[in-house]
């Protein structure tokens, strides 16, 4: 009895292997099918471009099998056979993809905001709550920049350590299941030439992480082949060094053939079994991988591939070598493998026509409510021609996009620019109501639109008392973080000389061997990936603080931050967030380094992030407070020169809040109001003091944040009263200070109460010279302020402020 058991047993699996077998070809032909379509329906003018995974399906199926519930990935854009095979992406939600169709229902990964092949899961629930994490596949939202996914992919992998190291982080369920979670990262082999990854494997085999790297190896980098990216035409040759071995921990490496469809799956077996298990770090080089298509819609491969090459790519496509297998093995005929090819190539035309029936549904509809109220408004108006021309010219537009409906619109209300009919007010209401729309579909959740906004957060002013305690300013922030620390197992800070001398400016001095290394870390010289570690632990649910020790080294790290950090609830819709807080500090200090303010280039590259600039360090804890209490990623800087001077110690420590976009009044003045921020406050009351006495009042504003500004319009109630303004601070000039004018003349409206020329005072264009003289001749003094001001005053009054 038992033999027979045995035997239908084997029977069973064998049966079962082989509908495994055979769903995995199914699926490399639905995403081949879609890869090819794709390319089709953007030279037919359906979408504006493609790129496609063509040629990677076969090692995609093979990473998805060894991908578990609570994983997850951080790729690039020719991962759609992995996505498919793991039932995070539909035929259909790829095609709406192609086309930018920004429902997000329609297309959860990006609700057509990003190009195809960008792929994401949605973390968070509608109201910005997170969902679990661990009972779901994961997918961080992909970004273009070549090598720029590996530094995010290092956090989602540290977070995992963290999460088993850290026995208080256990509770987290939602979040981790003891750090059993891989981190799977995908990347083009040409892409292995930039920092970003040399940087973030380096890293992966310092902190030993389950991180698991794949590199698709097709031996080209668009037109460029291997041997002008890589030394020795191999990355795993390359990095040889980091094996492992018995006496020295490094990385697993394993090399396995596109093609091979046992060997794949062997190869991504092994590796998340590693990675899951010892926590090591594993590289598989998949080579022999094609490309059928070439890079993207954007050119032909003949152009730069060899007959040879071309001839070796049909040759060896891993399709048509996965049907050789499935053949040699008997487990399917040509005939049944036809049909598995047909019924594939059939599906995907039904959810691409499906994806496009879908897409211009709401446009034609959008479209014919323009026509018909074109239509009505030009009954009785004497542009009639004209506007049943637009109307008439809009209904045969073919395969429309909403640019063509709200521009004949807007055309259409050009013309009845002189009517008061009825037809005109009802075209008017309906084009506001499609901006509003609009404004949704492509503007929304550049920031938290979440009820954890950290405008939401409830301000609480710091409590003193006659006994308060004067202290450096850097044991205010001591403190906070001393009670941060203690409160919130989630909350952690980690940077160049964080842990064991607590930072350069010793803020964290001795919260290393308070709360343990994996709270208080130190990491190596290297800002790019110290953002990545924060954005992968943030993006799982934990609470960093990452420190960039000085705000020039920002520059390193800026990518990640614009490119990935800054846009990721814009990109995903609101689908995931990563409430990054960036430590940093600059301003005022001495020579061409870390003297530097370049607030200019922060505010232009990291729209999406806060920008806190704390005038001293209570403010400075005041506002990591808020921010985290908040779902929104922030820059604080904090000023270089103030960790040594004198503040009093709140007794509310850990309880008090600073507002976001909330300027405060310094000083009450009636003559000129000076708004400004950061180090240039000290400097600008103390102008004032020498002004007081030449009879000139200043009224001093500290705008506090950067980004958002202004909220309340403090500035503007200052300036009714004042008539005049000076925007103040040491980037360069037309950096932050022309920012603030900016955003005061617009969006306050003050020029109708000015009634002097409103005026700017910005340090030199060039870096600041060295020493105390450099300072004060590179960026603004108080002599400066003062001498700007008096100038002003003169202007508005010259007998009673002759000239200087």
């Amino acid at each position: 009895m038992a033999i027979v058991e045995k035997s239908a047993k084997k029977v069973q699996d064998s049966q079962a292997d082989r509908e495994a077998v055979l769903n995995d070809f199914r699926i490399a032909l639905l995403s081949r099918h879609a890869s090819l379509m794709g390319r089709k329906e953007v030279f037919m003018g359906k979408a504006k471009f493609g790129i496609f995974g063509d040629g990677k399906e076969l090692a995609q199926i093979a990473m998805a099998r060894a991908f578990k519930k609570g994983d997850f990935r951080s790729g690039y854009y020719r991962d759609q056979t992995f996505m498919l095979a793991l039932g995070e992406l539909t035929v259909q939600q790829y095609f709406a993809q192609l086309y930018a169709h920004t429902n997000v229902e329609a297309e959860p990964a990006s609700a057509g905001r990003l190009m195809n092949g960008h792929f994401a899961t949605r973390s968070l629930n509608e109201d910005g709550s997170w969902k679990s994490l661990t009972d779901r596949y994961n997918s961080a939202a992909d970004i273009s920049p070549t090598a720029a996914q590996m530094p995010k992919l290092l956090g989602l992998a540290f977070a995992s350590k963290l999460y088993r190291q850290n026995k208080d982080l256990k509770k987290f369920k939602d979040f981790s299941i003891n750090g059993n979670e891989v981190a799977w990262g995908t990347i083009g082999n040409a892409s292995t030439s930039e920092g970003m990854f040399f940087e973030s494997i380096n890293a992966a085999g310092v902190l030993q992480v389950p991180m698991v790297t794949a590199i698709w190896d097709d031996g080209f980098g668009i037109s460029v082949p291997q041997e002008f990216h890589t030394t020795k035409g191999s990355i795993s040759e390359v990095l040889a060094g980091f094996q492992r071995t018995e006496e020295k921990p490094g990385f697993e490496i394993i090399k396995v053939k596109g093609w091979d469809y046992e060997g794949l799956f062997n190869a991504f077996a092994k590796a998340g079994e590693i990675a899951r298990k010892e926590h090591v770090p594993v590289l598989i080089h998949v080579e022999e991988m094609t490309q059928p298509q070439g890079h993207s819609t954007s050119g032909s491969h003949e152009r730069y591939k060899s007959k040879e090459r071309l001839d070796w790519e049909k040759e060896w496509d891993c399709i048509k070598k996965f049907r050789e297998y499935i053949l040699s093995r008997d487990l399917a005929s040509a005939d049944e493998l036809d049909r598995i090819d047909a019924e594939a190539k059939a599906q995907v035309k039904k959810e691409k026509e499906a994806a496009w029936s879908a897409f211009m549904g709401e446009i034609k509809e959008e479209l014919s409510e323009a026509v018909a109220l074109i239509r009505e408004a030009a009954k009785d108006s004497n542009r009639k021609v004209v506007l049943d021309q637009l109307a008439q010219d809009l209904s045969k537009t073919i395969n429309p996009i909403r640019k063509d409906v709200i521009s004949t619109v807007r055309k259409a209300l050009f013309n009845l620019r002189f009517d008061q009919s009825e037809g005109k007010t009802k075209l008017h209401n309906w084009y506001e109501q499609q901006q509003e729309k609009n404004l949704e579909r492509y503007s929304s959740h550049l920031y938290s639109e979440s009820a954890w906004s950290a405008l939401q957060v409830q301000e609480v002013s710091p409590v003193y008392s006659e006994n308060t305690a004067l202290v450096d300013g850097r044991e205010v922030l001591q403190a906070f973080f001393d009670y941060k620390l203690g409160q919130d197992p989630r909350f952690f800070a980690f940077g160049e000389d964080v842990g064991k001398i607590g930072d350069v400016n010793q803020a964290f001095a001795g919260l290393q061997a308070k709360y343990g290394e994996l709270r208080v870390s130190d990491t190596s010289i290297r800002e790019c990936t110290i953002i990545g570690q924060g954005i992968g632990t943030a993006l799982r649910g934990l609470r960093p603080i990452a420190e960039i020790q000085y705000l020039d080294y920002l520059l390193y790290g800026l990518q990640m931050l614009s490119d990935d950090l800054a846009s990721l609830q814009y990109r995903t819709k609101g689908g995931q967030k990563a409430p990054l807080i960036v430590r940093t500090r600059g301003h005022r200090l001495e020579g061409v380094w870390h003297a530097g303010s370049p607030m200019g280039m922060i505010l232009s590259t990291l729209r999406g992030m806060l920008v806190c600039v704390p005038r001293d360090m209570t403010q400075a804890a005041g506002m990591y407070n808020t921010l985290l209490q908040s779902d929104d990623p922030a820059i604080v800087i904090e000023c270089l020169n103030g960790y040594r001077l004198k503040e009093r110690l709140p007794e509310n420590m850990g309880e008090y809040t600073v507002p976001m976009g909330k300027p405060e009044v310094l000083r009450e003045g009636k003559d000129v109001t000076v708004v400004t921020y950061g180090s240039m406050c000290r400097i600008v009351m103390e102008a004032a003091e020498e002004l007081s006495s030449m009879g000139i009042e200043l009224e001093v504003i500290d705008v506090q944040t950067l980004i958002p500004f202004d909220r309340f319009g403090v500035i503007g109630e200052s300036v009714k009263k004042t008539n005049r303004v000076l925007f103040a601070d040491e980037d360069v000039p037309g950096g932050a200070s022309a920012y603030m004018l900016q955003q005061s003349i617009e969006g306050q409206q003050l020029f109708k109460f000015l009634d002097s020329e409103p005026q700017t005072l910005a340090a030199k264009a060039h870096r600041p010279a060295y020493s105390s003289d450099g300072d004060y001749f590179s960026k603004p003094s108080a002599d400066d302020v003062v001498e700007k001001v008096y100038n002003l005053m003169h202007e508005v009054n010259p007998k009673k402020f002759p000239r200087l």
